[in-house]
């Protein structure tokens, strides 16, 4: 939504539920005027997959309407039971955006790219002019050496232990959903706090275990949401949810 203020754009945020997987579908969309869609597959915080029924249906939609489909696919790689599709299978005339600091486990350099309709190249070089001029060498030094697909899928393996071992280790604390990609858990935490940041708070200063408030991510219904990150080793992941089970009983 950033990008949208730099450009003099007002966002519309659009609320998803568990129904849809926490998906936008078309029918989402019969009632707005809007000039973009973009939609993020997997998702930060719910981990959901757009499938490839719904991406095509979007897509085609926006395009019989005159809408540009912006995809971000920034954690493409990190998928446990499926794999992610991506817009350019269905159509070339999508904005795909990825990058470097989830699946290439270079957080920090601030790394990627965007893949844009032809007709759109110098517009979107327009506004990376001014913005920034490229990423520093450095970055592109190391991002040649990121492509070590064997250990790449060490680390995706590495994640889906983690992310197995933290849900069902929660799943007695808080309602959750099994994320299909990414290394979240969104957790409904309404059955002992109706406002997050307070919860998240009280949680880091009475047990020292940090968790997201689900504010940071929009205003539907977050107030009742954490998001758990699996980033850690599962030992002191162990430790965070012993502490937990002390303080939530």
């Amino acid at each position: 939504k950033n990008f949208a203020y730099i450009l003099g754009i007002e966002p519309k945020p659009i609320d998803v539920f568990s129904d849809t997987n926490y998906c936008i579908t078309k029918e989402h969309l019969k009632d707005l005027h809007i000039e973009a869609l973009q939609i993020s597959s997997p998702a930060n915080p719910t981990g959901n997959i757009y499938d490839e029924n719904n991406l095509q249906e979007l897509i085609h939609y926006c395009q019989r309407n005159g809408i540009a489909f912006i995809s971000d696919e920034l954690y493409h790689g990190l998928t446990y039971e499926k794999k992610a599709p991506t817009a350019l299978q269905y159509s070339q005339d999508v904005f795909v955006i990825n990058g470097f600091s989830k699946f290439f486990c270079m957080p920090g350099f601030r790394l990627g790219w965007i893949v844009v309709p032809k007709n759109y190249v110098r517009k979107a070089t327009q506004i990376a002019q001014n913005l920034f001029i490229a990423p520093p060498t450095l970055s592109q030094y190391a991002a040649l050496e990121a492509f070590d697909y064997t250990y790449l899928e060490f680390v995706r393996a590495t994640f889906q232990k983690r992310g197995d071992f933290l849900y069902n280790a929660l799943q007695n604390l808080f309602n959750i959903k099994k994320p299909e990609g990414g290394f979240y858990l969104w957790v409904d935490s309404s059955k002992y706090s109706h406002d997050s940041l307070t919860f998240a708070k009280e949680i880091l200063q009475k047990i020292h275990v940090a968790i997201t408030p689900g504010i940071d991510f929009g205003k539907n219904h977050t107030q009742t949401y954490l998001r758990f990150a699996f980033t850690n080793d599962i030992a002191t992941m162990q430790e965070g949810v012993a502490r937990l089970r002390t303080l939530l009983g």
